[in-house]
């Protein structure tokens, strides 16, 4: 261990810098980060480690932080546990020198030890675990003397709201003593992981995702493009941009806007994203007289600002939530939001100052916010443009590229003790 500290040590030396920068982990306390002198020729090794390669949020989140990272500090590689989807558009930059576990035969034991294999050929200085799928990386780390290792946690999956059952939250809590650091994109996700691993928030960090301010931007000329393309013409348009998935429930979405023509109200709605549900959501489109031929279907796309700016308004329906980026897209696009009061939402949204908030599942709540902004632009135009003020002040990425800098130099200077 001693041999893996000292190489880790004078990598550390190699990305430090003179301004000694500090990152807060989940409380009061700051630690410095040791200056040192900068080398050219060496860098940090990150390992990042996802269960499954797919086009949600939280890889695209990834991707931001590997492609804005210091390259001359920082070297990632990506390895995915269970394969990757068949559909991952606008991912390119972690799919260079993918490292995809072996499929066929494998249990957790199997992948544990190829992992560790795998860590020690790449021979990471951090490895950073995502969700609870990856946390077998967490023992494969260990196994591979790896010198430091992260675990964060993105979001729920519909299996979670009502509680995860006592050899799960033993196991958490296991794998979170074995880490230098965990962290969550939310408070609320936050206190959700801590109750649920039997341990203290105060143990757990938080740092918000964030989102590219230049290209998810207003655009009048992409506006018009796209939505001459889409023959949108000046019809009300509701958007959503999200994995087709139970937890999304689009299903209150689109009673929502059923409800909104039954009012007289003309409107459209485009939806972008793929996922299991799809053919069933786009079976009852199909069947119902309000909806028929008002739905667009877009699937998985990697021109969604475009799309987002051929939008009026936009609404994230999810049961439950951990901070979302396509709202924080959507707000940065200058567009109102309509989501439900869950999860990460609330910690991003002030209601009645960029749009509203509805609870989960409630259709009545959400037609009525629809048809209050189908009729009232300038409330739109205003709405949105508060929303893209807020984000360009809270939400940009380079403060995201600050704190994930300052967590993976900290723990470098840690390694250096």
């Amino acid at each position: 261990m001693r041999l893996e500290r000292e190489q880790f040590a004078r990598a550390s030396q190699a990305v430090a810098t003179d301004l000694a920068p500090v990152v807060s982990m989940g409380s009061s306390e700051r630690v410095p980060v040791t200056p040192a002198v900068v080398a050219a020729d060496r860098r940090l090794r990150i390992l990042h480690v996802f269960t499954r390669l797919s086009h949600g949020g939280m890889e695209h989140g990834v991707q931001k932080l590997v492609a804005g990272l210091d390259p001359s500090r920082f070297q990632h590689r990506v390895c995915v546990l269970r394969g990757c989807d068949s559909k991952v558009e606008g991912l390119e930059l972690l799919q260079r020198d993918l490292l995809v576990a072996p499929q066929a035969g494998r249990g957790a034991a199997s992948r544990i030890l190829w992992l560790a294999k795998a860590m020690r050929s790449y021979r990471p200085h951090i490895v950073h675990s995502r969700n609870w799928g990856a946390t077998e990386a967490i023992l494969a780390a260990k196994l591979a003397r790896v010198p430091a290792v992260i675990h964060s946690e993105h979001g729920y999956e519909i299996d979670m709201l009502s509680g995860l059952p006592w050899r799960r939250r033993f196991s958490r809590r296991v794998f979170y003593a074995l880490t230098d650091a965990v962290f969550c994109v939310t408070n609320d996700l936050r206190d959700f992981h801590a109750r649920q691993a039997w341990t203290n928030s105060d143990k757990i960090g938080v740092i918000y995702n964030a989102v590219d301010t230049g290209r998810f931007a207003p655009d009048a000329g992409a506006r018009q493009a796209t939505r001459e393309k889409l023959a949108l013409g000046d019809a009300f348009t509701i958007g959503a941009v999200g994995r087709m998935v139970a937890i999304k429930d689009y299903d209150t979405l689109l009673a929502a806007i059923g409800a909104v023509v039954l009012k007289g109200i003309e409107v459209r709605a485009l939806l972008v994203g793929d996922g299991p549900e799809l053919p069933r959501l786009r079976r009852l489109v199909a069947n119902s007289p309000q909806l028929a031929g008002r739905v667009l279907w877009v699937g998985a796309s990697d021109v969604v600002p475009q799309l987002l700016n051929a939008m009026d308004v936009f609404v994230q329906p999810s049961l439950s939530e951990g901070m979302s980026n396509t709202v924080l897209e959507a707000m940065a696009t200058g567009l109102p939001v309509l989501a439900t009061r869950t999860g990460g939402n609330p910690e991003i949204m002030v209601e009645g100052r960029y749009g509203w908030l509805f609870t989960p599942s409630d259709a009545k709540l959400l037609a009525d916010q629809i048809q209050q902004l189908a009729v009232a632009p300038r409330m739109r135009q205003e709405l949105g443009a508060a929303a893209r003020g807020y984000v360009l002040e809270q939400f940009g990425l380079q403060r995201m590229l600050d704190s994930y800098t300052d967590l993976y130099l900290q723990l470098a200077s840690s390694g250096a003790d």
